[in-house]
């Protein structure tokens, strides 16, 4: 039991700060870590779910470290008896409506591998392969508040919410992101200055809406994690819907000559979501710098 000191609601992952004794009896200062804020939504949170001052008793497992006052959380119970869990408990069932045009709320299926590590097999030239050896989870550019372009813009484990604001344009929008991804459906539509996010042209082949994505800067993990890409990346998706249009297939090419000695591919699909508002949160640099802090005690 204890005191909130802190309750931060930001990405990359909310936490919680509670002054308690710890068991030599000295009051300090714990640290829990939660999910980031849309996947808390989901479990019933919110960012008034705790404020500084309240006393808490909470449930859960003590870090491996004894000197680090680090815990997980089953569930924190308030001094009025209001029990909130972790575990989901209060999740609000939704109805999960197919999409008939892409448009929608959806989010990576579960079966895609990590996304915070380099895998193994690249196929990288001497420069991207320098980067494979050397590979430091310090240098997530989530760390540092950076938002990521494609490929990561769409393979993080956060929702991306598809519409078609008119017949020229397909907008994805990150959910706790700032600036979406445009497609301009109109082939002749002018680039602007060179971006993390490129320019996007895309086209429909029968159900298939294909987008080729050029136009980049040289961008951190640009094209996948550890490794950077260079501003002559080149993206080619093929999105296709299935399931009867509860899924969403991905099926992208990416080449950089500067750090892939042939494209990759990344094949991977998307779950559709119960429609709702997009989260917003700003990205907190304490909270970027604690969730290393979590990574590297993994």
């Amino acid at each position: 039991s204890g005191i909130v000191s802190e309750y931060n609601w930001s990405m990359p992952h909310v936490f919680l700060r509670i002054e308690a004794p710890n068991p030599d009896g000295q009051v300090v200062e714990y640290t829990i870590e939660f999910l980031h804020p849309p996947g808390m939504v989901e479990r019933g949170w919110s960012p008034e779910t705790f404020k500084p001052g309240e006393r808490v008793t909470w449930e859960g497992a003590s870090d491996r470290n004894p000197k680090r006052y680090f815990t997980s959380m089953t569930w924190v119970e308030k001094e009025d008896g209001t029990r909130v869990s972790y575990g989901g408990g209060q999740r609000e069932e939704r109805v999960v409506l197919p999409s008939m045009d892409f448009t929608g709320l959806w989010k990576r299926s579960r079966s895609f591998g990590s996304t915070y590590a380099p895998p193994h097999g690249l196929p990288l030239t001497e420069v991207g392969q320098v980067l494979f050896d050397n590979f430091d989870p310090a240098t997530n550019p989530q760390v540092d508040c950076m938002e990521p372009g494609p490929p990561r813009f769409t393979i993080l484990p956060y929702p991306i919410q598809i519409s078609r604001p008119n017949d020229k344009t397909v907008v994805l929008t990150g959910e706790l992101r700032h600036e979406p991804r445009v497609v301009h459906l109109d082939p002749n539509h002018s680039p602007g200055p060179p971006s993390h996010l490129g320019h996007s042209v895309g086209w429909f082949e029968g159900d298939e809406l294909v987008v080729e994505t050029s136009n980049f800067v040289q961008d951190r993990w640009g094209t996948h994690a550890g490794i950077d890409s260079s501003d002559q990346k080149h993206l080619v998706e093929r999105y296709s819907m299935s399931n009867d249009g509860m899924l969403l297939r991905i099926l992208m090419t990416v080449s950089d000559p500067v750090y892939l000695a042939e494209p990759i591919v990344i094949d991977y699909s998307m779950d559709k979501q119960p429609d709702r508002g997009l989260v917003t949160a700003p990205c907190s640099l304490e909270s970027a710098r604690l969730f290393l802090t979590g990574y590297e005690n993994d």
